[in-house]
Protein backbone atom coordinates (compact mmCIF):
# COMPACT_ATOMS: atom_id res chain seq x y z
CA UNK A 1 0.00 0.00 0.00
CA UNK A 2 1.55 3.62 -0.94
CA UNK A 3 1.13 6.31 1.77
CA UNK A 4 1.91 9.69 1.04
CA UNK A 5 3.96 11.73 3.06
CA UNK A 6 1.00 13.98 4.28
CA UNK A 7 -1.32 10.96 5.33
CA UNK A 8 1.95 9.76 7.39
CA UNK A 9 2.66 12.74 8.86
CA UNK A 10 -1.10 13.51 9.60
CA UNK A 11 -1.42 9.75 11.18
CA UNK A 12 2.07 10.50 13.10
CA UNK A 13 0.10 13.70 15.43
CA UNK A 14 -2.81 10.89 16.46
CA UNK A 15 -3.00 9.40 19.32
CA UNK A 16 -4.99 7.65 21.12
CA UNK A 17 -6.07 8.12 25.10
CA UNK A 18 -8.06 5.57 27.51
CA UNK A 19 -9.59 7.95 30.76
CA UNK A 20 -8.59 6.08 33.85
CA UNK A 21 -10.94 3.68 35.49
CA UNK A 22 -12.50 6.02 38.06
CA UNK A 23 -14.34 7.65 34.99
CA UNK A 24 -17.96 6.93 34.21
CA UNK A 25 -18.58 4.23 31.40
CA UNK A 26 -19.41 7.20 28.94
CA UNK A 27 -16.19 9.30 29.62
CA UNK A 28 -14.26 5.65 29.55
CA UNK A 29 -14.03 5.79 25.67
CA UNK A 30 -11.06 6.56 23.91
CA UNK A 31 -10.45 10.05 22.57
CA UNK A 32 -8.23 10.92 19.20
CA UNK A 33 -5.90 13.63 19.72
CA UNK A 34 -4.89 15.84 16.97
CA UNK A 35 -2.22 18.36 17.37
CA UNK A 36 -2.74 21.02 14.69
CA UNK A 37 -0.68 23.44 16.46
CA UNK A 38 1.02 26.04 13.78
CA UNK A 39 -1.53 25.38 11.22
CA UNK A 40 -3.53 27.96 9.63
CA UNK A 41 -6.87 28.17 8.20
CA UNK A 42 -7.96 25.90 6.46
CA UNK A 43 -5.60 23.54 7.23
CA UNK A 44 -7.24 22.79 10.78
CA UNK A 45 -10.50 21.79 9.53
CA UNK A 46 -9.24 20.12 6.42
CA UNK A 47 -7.27 17.72 8.92
CA UNK A 48 -9.82 17.53 11.29
CA UNK A 49 -12.27 16.33 8.32
CA UNK A 50 -9.69 13.27 6.88
CA UNK A 51 -9.32 12.26 10.81
CA UNK A 52 -13.18 11.88 11.28
CA UNK A 53 -13.04 9.30 8.47
CA UNK A 54 -10.79 7.29 10.95
CA UNK A 55 -13.03 7.63 13.55
CA UNK A 56 -16.25 4.93 14.78
CA UNK A 57 -19.45 6.84 14.98
CA UNK A 58 -19.59 7.75 18.62
CA UNK A 59 -15.89 8.68 18.77
CA UNK A 60 -14.45 11.64 20.05
CA UNK A 61 -11.86 14.08 18.44
CA UNK A 62 -10.03 16.75 20.21
CA UNK A 63 -8.02 19.16 18.07
CA UNK A 64 -5.32 21.15 19.73
CA UNK A 65 -4.81 24.06 17.44
CA UNK A 66 -3.34 27.69 17.64
CA UNK A 67 -5.34 29.86 14.96
CA UNK A 68 -7.39 31.93 16.58
CA UNK A 69 -10.05 32.04 13.19
CA UNK A 70 -10.17 28.19 14.25
CA UNK A 71 -13.00 29.50 17.57
CA UNK A 72 -14.97 30.61 13.90
CA UNK A 73 -14.01 27.84 11.21
CA UNK A 74 -14.43 24.42 13.96
CA UNK A 75 -17.96 24.92 15.41
CA UNK A 76 -19.14 26.24 11.82
CA UNK A 77 -17.31 22.98 10.37
CA UNK A 78 -19.28 20.79 12.91
CA UNK A 79 -22.42 22.32 12.75
CA UNK A 80 -22.28 21.27 8.72
CA UNK A 81 -21.25 18.15 8.72
CA UNK A 82 -23.76 17.06 11.49
CA UNK A 83 -21.45 16.32 14.29
CA UNK A 84 -21.49 17.10 17.99
CA UNK A 85 -19.25 19.97 19.61
CA UNK A 86 -19.20 18.59 23.27
CA UNK A 87 -16.66 21.48 24.06
CA UNK A 88 -14.03 24.05 23.79
CA UNK A 89 -11.77 25.57 25.83
CA UNK A 90 -8.50 28.17 25.56
CA UNK A 91 -5.49 28.14 27.36
CA UNK A 92 -2.39 30.38 26.81
CA UNK A 93 -3.49 30.67 23.05
CA UNK A 94 -4.23 26.82 22.79
CA UNK A 95 -7.72 26.09 21.68
CA UNK A 96 -9.38 22.88 22.23
CA UNK A 97 -12.23 21.62 20.68
CA UNK A 98 -14.04 18.19 21.54
CA UNK A 99 -16.04 16.87 18.62
CA UNK A 100 -18.14 13.53 18.69
CA UNK A 101 -18.81 11.44 15.73
CA UNK A 102 -22.46 11.37 14.63
CA UNK A 103 -22.43 10.08 11.16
Amino acid sequence: MIVDAASAAMRATLARRTRGPDMTADAARSETVLDLRGLNCPLPVLRAKKALRTIPVGGVLVLECTDPLTEIDVPHFVNQTGHTLDGRDRLDGLFRFRITKRK
